[in-house]
């Protein structure tokens, strides 16, 4: 028997386009920089996913981050974490209820409010003023895309120190292509901001005496870091290695 239903793509997107937070083929990244821009803890939305017709991704913003979990139809029915509903007017109403996940992580989000794909704008505009060049015999071809990807994560690592091999717990925020940690999380200014741009590997570390290791190779030093599950690490390991991915596609 087939994953996918026999129910096509089209008859799917038509009875969805009755739901009011489902946002088509929105990618992942902007789902989390409109979740992050304009939604608030526990806002969340629908997207197609790409990896199949039938498959879908539920983005929840979590504090400072955001979440994305499957969301599968199969024949007549939505499937969602440990439920399945018979209808989407079934799949809807459980939302309702404010629902609350606990992800591989150990982070738990109550899902507070959907947000809408129609959004009412301000209709004000600014009036130019001024426009003038301010180089000359630049081209199309000189404006090179430079935006940096959108994934974020934060949470404890332990981290080993640099001259006296101690292991200390420190706060990490994964922002765009900058690691930084700080003493703890309530601290403004970070210890230091890793370019991940200079950044040659991540992968698991097995050469320390712990547990849930893994490193980021820089050619000055080996930051070596250990998360409290394996679960954890992957995660960490798994975006990392991503954003690393995306720097050298830009290359």
């Amino acid at each position: 028997m087939s994953f996918y239903s026999d129910v096509s793509t089209e008859d799917i997107s038509d009875e969805l386009e009755t739901l009011g937070w489902y946002h088509y083929d929105l990618s992942r990244h902007a789902a989390e920089a409109l979740l992050l821009s304009n939604g608030s803890d526990g806002s969340y939305l629908l997207r197609n996913s790409n990896e199949g017709p039938s498959c879908f991704a539920l983005s929840v913003r979590a504090k400072d981050s955001v979440k994305h979990f499957h969301v599968t139809r199969r024949d007549n029915t939505y499937v969602f974490g440990f439920n399945e509903f018979a209808t989407l007017q079934d799949f809807v109403s459980h939302f309702a209820n404010q629902p609350l996940l606990g992800s591989d992580t150990g982070t738990l989000i109550v899902l507070k409010c959907p947000y809408p794909w129609r959004v009412e704008e301000p209709s004000i505009y600014e009036s130019v003023r001024v426009h003038t060049a301010i180089q000359t015999g630049r081209t199309e071809n000189d404006l090179v895309p430079t935006a940096p990807s959108l994934g974020t994560k934060e949470g404890y690592l332990v981290k080993q120190g640099a001259i006296v091999k101690s292991w200390k717990q420190r706060w990490f925020t994964l922002n765009r292509y900058e690691l930084k940690y700080f003493k703890d999380k309530m601290c403004e200014e970070p210890i230091r901001t890793l370019d991940l741009k200079a950044c040659s590997a991540v992968q698991f570390d097995y050469s320390q005496d712990r547990v849930n290791c893994f490193c980021l190779v820089f050619p000055e030093r080996t930051f070596y870091l250990c998360a409290k599950t394996g679960v954890e690490a992957d995660e960490w390991i798994k975006i990392l290695q991503w954003k690393l991915s995306q720097i050298r596609k830009g290359r």
